[in-house]
């Protein structure tokens, strides 16, 4: 694994962790190397200093492999299953109305509330190009409106 100090136009700065370094132009090429601050695909790597092994033929450890990072990733996991839990019992599910209400609510054309569902990637971009709160939040499965 490669991590690497990522900067997108906007000039915010954040880690990725790829396979490869052709792994990393590939998702960016694809669009795929998201900014988690503002959601520009407009992301380019930033400079970095290598990983030098402590001691002679020993290989830098990678997220995860380590029992630290192992607990720190199994914590990660299940804050986000709780969120995911909070929101589907807490919030209303729009679906792929999403853009739309929540666009709604921001100019005050309807009342506030909290609300999750689907949207694709240049609508969430154009939301926060308005000042729209928008949020990503991983591992929601897409479910039938009622």
């Amino acid at each position: 694994m490669i991590r690497y100090r990522l900067i997108c136009d906007k000039e915010h700065e954040f880690d990725g962790w790829f396979r490869s370094s052709s792994d990393f132009d590939e998702q960016a090429a694809a669009g795929d190397v998201i900014c988690p601050q503002c959601a520009s695909a407009k992301v380019r790597k930033g400079l970095m200093a290598p990983s030098i092994p402590r001691k002679g033929n020993t290989k830098p450890e990678t997220p995860g492999k380590t029992r630290a990072g192992a607990e720190i990733a199994e914590k990660v996991t299940l804050i986000m299953s709780e969120l995911r839990r909070h929101v589907e019992t807490n919030y209303d599910y729009v679906g792929d109305k999403f853009a739309e209400e929540a666009r709604r609510m921001h100019y005050e054309e309807t009342p506030r509330r909290d609300i999750y569902g689907e949207t694709t990637l240049d609508e969430a971009r154009e939301l926060i190009e308005e000042g729209v709160e928008v949020a990503p939040l991983p591992g929601l499965e897409k479910r039938k409106t009622n």
